[in-house]
């Protein structure tokens, strides 16, 4: 049986942007936790965190949106008695124009509530050729542990990390096509880890993934639409003592402008790749990240020259 009808999957992204909303001209972290779950609350609750930290007059004032329904293209999979029940929709938040979104809605099973649990912005306007029965609904497929697919979530996870830690040298660049997406985590890697220069140092790495439910959607050709989550850390260190690294303000949440001789920032990231169904590269379609920790140990007060 299909997850939920059209009509259904519709109204419960219009209940999300109201409540969503309304959660967030509050920053009321318990009211948008109906509403979203897993990566997406985490990031959620990391930009009300930051807002927080910042002084009054820096905090821009909260503008209402809402996703448009009306050009969703919704991708709802059947499902067996018992399964959880999720759904995934291509999404654009100005009526009119194409999706730029990729979501996943899964259903809570305590409350049979709807919530946004993974939500990643697309690279490009052209959408995975997901493929739906003559009805048009969607196959899920094992995002994990699959046989069938060149490449499961657990690859795709590592590969993504590794584009972020080493420019994709051990496994990024082996498991993905060069798309946008996968281009764009080589160039951060590349431009931060020389931001310093000599002054200081820049190392991404893998850190506890609190989010491993991951979701996939069969695609034409066998291959398969995946959504997952990953977290890394960036850590930039001064070279020498009697230099420190002074935090902008929009750091002040965690590390309140005290300088410090090293920082540790978390990110929270959900993913979007296709795989093929043959040993071939995935193409990383889209990401988002958002920095959810910051943490470092304070040098004096004093400030000397700036890393």
């Amino acid at each position: 049986m299909p997850a939920l009808a059209d009509a259904q999957a519709r109204a419960a992204i219009t209940l999300y942007s109201k409540i969503n909303n309304k959660a967030n001209a509050q920053r009321d972290r318990t009211l948008l936790d109906t509403v979203e779950d897993g990566p997406t609350y985490a990031m959620s609750v990391s930009g009300y965190t930051e807002t927080e930290g910042l002084p009054k007059a820096d905090r821009k004032p909260y503008k209402p949106w809402s996703y448009d329904t009306s050009s969703a293209k919704l991708y709802i999979p059947r499902f067996t008695t018992g399964q959880g029940r999720w759904f995934a929709a291509a999404l654009s938040g100005e009526k009119g124009k194409a999706p730029s979104r990729i979501a996943v809605f899964a259903e809570q099973s305590k409350d049979k509530r709807w919530e946004l649990v993974s939500v990643v912005d697309l690279d490009g306007t052209t959408l995975p050729d997901v493929a739906v029965d003559k009805d048009g609904y969607a196959t899920a497929v094992a995002a994990t542990g699959n046989k069938h697919l060149a490449a499961d979530a657990d690859v795709l996870r590592t590969a993504v990390i590794d584009n972020f830690a080493t420019g994709g040298t051990n496994t990024g660049t082996k498991v993905f096509g060069p798309t946008k997406a996968s281009k764009q985590q080589i160039k951060v890697h590349e431009e931060t880890t020389r931001k310093f220069g000599k002054l200081g140092t820049t190392v991404f790495a893998g850190s506890t993934n609190s989010f491993k439910d991951a979701y996939a959607l069969k695609t034409r050709g066998g291959g398969a639409l995946l959504l997952f989550a990953h977290t890394h850390t960036q850590t930039d260190a001064v070279a020498h003592s009697g230099l420190q690294i002074n935090p902008d303000k929009d750091d002040n949440a965690w590390l309140h402008g005290i300088p410090r001789t090293s920082v540790t920032y978390t990110f929270v990231c959900a993913d979007a790749a296709t795989v093929p169904a043959k040993a071939a590269p995935s193409r990383l379609i889209g990401y988002t990240c958002a920095r959810t920790d910051a943490s470092g140990p304070p040098v004096g007060s004093a400030r000397t020259d700036r890393a």
